[in-house]
């Protein structure tokens, strides 16, 4: 008589923090946080800064010969570097903290699963015993 095996399935259990929707906010935030954290951003913030400053070094040159009148000619640019920062901030800390939030869920329910898995092994060592007993 042959001895049929079961089929085990695995199932990926999820927690129900992960099943939440985000709003577009979240979304906005989480998108932001990757574009602005990758290093193609990176080099193409360096790309327009270099284009930015070849440009208003060209204008420096007109205006140290006279035929521009810009006495502050990186003024622009201090001033969109200080919008970019002050709005790119508080959005990547509002990812981060999501962040923050998925792991603290994320590690309650491991600890929850471990100890689950604890208290079967815990059976199992007991039914263990048993048997040994029986002999």
């Amino acid at each position: 008589m042959a001895i049929k095996k079961k089929s085990v399935q695995h199932h990926k259990i999820t927690h129900p923090i992960f099943k939440i929707p985000k709003t577009f906010g979240q979304k906005a935030a989480d998108t932001l946080t990757k574009w602005a954290g990758s290093w193609t951003f990176i080099i193409l913030f360096f790309v327009f800064l270099g284009i930015w400053m070849t440009t208003n070094g060209v204008f420096v040159l007109k205006y140290i010969e006279g035929t521009l009148k810009d006495p502050y000619p990186y003024i622009l640019l201090n001033l969109a570097l200080s919008c970019l920062a002050a709005i790119q901030a508080p959005i990547i800390l509002m990812s981060q903290n999501r962040q923050v939030q998925r792991d603290r869920a994320k590690a309650e329910f491991d600890y929850a699963v471990n100890r689950k898995a604890e208290k079967e092994i815990r059976e199992i060592k007991e039914l263990i015993i048993k048997m040994k007993n029986r002999r």
